[in-house]
């Protein structure tokens, strides 16, 4: 055999052995991925599990939950449809009321929850329209709004809301934070935040992906502010948007079919109430 020869023979041998190399290296691969992927931390399977609502009667349902199973975190939920459901912002500037007197005044009510942060003087902050009259300022940041117009309901980021859609509202009740954006969670805070970290009474109101409105409320001693928003935006419940309603003192819920209510610790200027359309 020449040089020549002798030299391409080592090549080519050198290559085959090489290839034989790379396929004994990649052959443990799928194994060594499943080990490692196995080993992701894996999120609750109680977010994602389907939920078993009561239907109170055709568009109303209710849902007793928790946050992962924490007993101190219980949810009580309604799922309005707001194609069989109209809904209503009223409001009494400087004469807060009860639940029990709010019920009074709104008899026919489906449901009763409070709405928007208010001043010492019990004056709203934030926007509220009711029956088409607005009071307060609107918040633009980190904020988000519950919308009536002629066409629909929904819950949007405030800072999204055009001036179109203001202008045609019937009803609207504001809050804040925003907890949920376009599915994912809006609200993080810092790690050292005492809203992030301190159990509350909240309430909260949601859209979720089929355009229903659920009204949210938690009683004591409650989740902090971002399990709370990490929950919605991560949980089954399909989420899309979603805002902190005022919470604490002032968090009240009235749903008379199933006979639950959550009066209030303090009196409020400002509510949502749900009607039968």
């Amino acid at each position: 055999m020449t040089g020549k020869a002798s030299w391409l023979l080592g090549l080519i041998c050198l290559v085959l052995s090489l290839s034989a190399c790379a396929v004994n290296l990649l052959s443990p691969l799928p194994n060594m991925l499943a080990g490692a992927l196995s080993q992701v931390p894996k999120k609750s399977a109680d977010k994602f599990a389907s939920y078993e609502w009561t239907a109170i009667e055709p568009g109303l349902e209710w849902l007793e939950t928790t946050l992962d199973n924490d007993e101190w975190s219980q949810l009580k939920i309604l799922r309005v449809d707001p194609r069989l459901f109209r809904f209503r912002v009223r409001y009494s500037p400087g004469q807060p009321m009860s639940l029990a007197a709010w019920r009074v005044q709104e008899p026919d009510a489906a449901a009763i929850i409070n709405a928007n942060f208010f001043d010492p003087s019990y004056r709203a902050l934030g926007l509220v329209i009711s029956d088409g009259e607005s009071h307060g300022s609107a918040y633009r940041e980190r904020s988000g709004l519950f919308l009536v117009t002629h066409e629909r309901a929904t819950v949007q980021a405030s800072h999204r809301l055009t001036r179109r859609e203001l202008a045609a509202a019937r009803q609207a009740a504001q809050g804040f934070p925003l907890l949920v954006e376009h599915g994912e969670q809006a609200y993080f805070g810092a790690a050292s935040s005492p809203f992030r970290q301190e159990r509350a009474p909240r309430t909260a109101i949601a859209e979720d992906a089929a355009g229903n409105i659920l009204i949210i409320s938690a009683p004591l001693p409650g989740p902090t502010l971002g399990d709370l928003s990490a929950f919605l935006a991560e949980s089954a419940l399909a989420i899309e948007s979603a805002f902190n309603l005022d919470g604490g003192a002032s968090a009240m819920l009235a749903a008379p079919d199933i006979n639950y209510f959550q009066p209030s610790f303090d009196a409020v200027p400002v509510i949502l109430a749900v009607y039968e359309a």
